[in-house]
Order: C-alpha cells, then sequence, then structure tokens
C-alpha cells in the first residue's frame, strides 16, 4: 500500500502514576525509540518532551 506502519513511532507509556494532592491528575512515562531523534540535537529531544505535556 506504500504506507508507512505507524507502529514504528509510537510511544511506549510504560508507567502511570497519580498526583500526590491533585484528584483525577496522573504523570505517564512515555518512551519512544532512541534513533527518531538526531544524535546530539538537544533542541530535536527538547521539543518532543515540550510537545507531550
Amino acid at each position: 500500500d506504500g504506507l508507512t506502519s505507524l507502529d514504528r513511532y509510537k510511544g511506549r507509556c510504560y508507567h502511570i502514576e497519580p498526583v500526590a494532592g491533585e484528584e483525577n491528575q496522573f504523570i505517564a512515562y512515555v518512551a519512544y525509540p532512541l534513533d527518531l531523534f538526531e544524535e546530539g540535537s538537544v533542541t530535536n529531544m527538547f521539543t518532543s518532551i515540550v510537545g507531550n505535556v
């Protein structure tokens, strides 16, 4: 079909914990494959983190 499989690019949530003192709020820890990021690019890494907040 010529389309790229998105499974390779999805983040994976590996842990969820409640926020202390806050009702219905949680912190999710998400991991992405390391090779999706340009080596040595702090800007690229920062943008991906900020985009998920």
